[in-house]
Formats: C-alpha cells, structure tokens, sequence
C-alpha cells in the first residue's frame, strides 16, 4: 500500500542513485523491484558488451574494466534510457498522488 504522507522529494534523490529505489521509499515495491531489475539487466547488457577483454588471462580485472575506449554511446544508453524512464515515472506518480489528495480536500471541504 503507497504511503501518502511521505514527502516526495526524497524519491528523485533514491531514483537516480539506483533505479526503483525512489519507487520503494514511496511504497510501490512491486514496481520498484521491476525498475530495479530492468536496470540491472541494462547494466548486465553493459558489462557484457564493454568487458569481454577484461577476463582474458593475464589482464588485470579492475584495470581493464576502467578503461573507457571501449564503452560506445549505444552501450551507455540503454541503462540511461532506462534510469531516465524510472525517474519520469516517480515524477508522474507524485503527480498522481498530488492529484488524488487535491481532489479529495476539495471534496471534503464541499461537503
């Protein structure tokens, strides 16, 4: 069940560090654990693309994996894509929600 009485601002923050977490701090878990593991296979598709040279023998890991001549913009975007796409539905979500408490004042103060 969403909790409404959180603020929303903190959502933004938690989204952009990983993707569903903002979804989770407002109570939606089962689409904040989509996003995150939708995020995670975008960075899966990521690491496999970018770092097939990294496990050869002989080659350190850590230093292979931070050279950035390899990353392609195609590469970078999908788990941007995917992290902007989160971050647009937490916004619409707090416009739901904004929505919901603003419709439902104005029926109690009618009344």
């Amino acid at each position: 069940m969403p909790d409404s009485s959180r603020p929303l601002w903190p959502a933004y923050p938690l989204t952009v560090f990983v993707a569903g977490l903002g979804h989770c701090y407002l109570g939606r878990w089962m689409r904040g654990g989509a996003w995150f593991v939708l995020y995670g296979l975008a960075l899966a598709f990521l690491s496999a693309r970018t770092l097939p040279g990294a496990l050869e023998p002989g080659e350190p890991f850590f230093v292979t994996a931070l050279q950035f001549e390899a990353v392609d913009y195609v590469d970078v975007a999908v788990p941007l894509a995917v992290l902007v796409v989160c971050l647009v539905d937490v916004y619409l979500i707090g416009l739901t929600r904004r929505a919901e408490s603003g419709g439902t004042s104005t029926q109690s103060n009618g009344s």
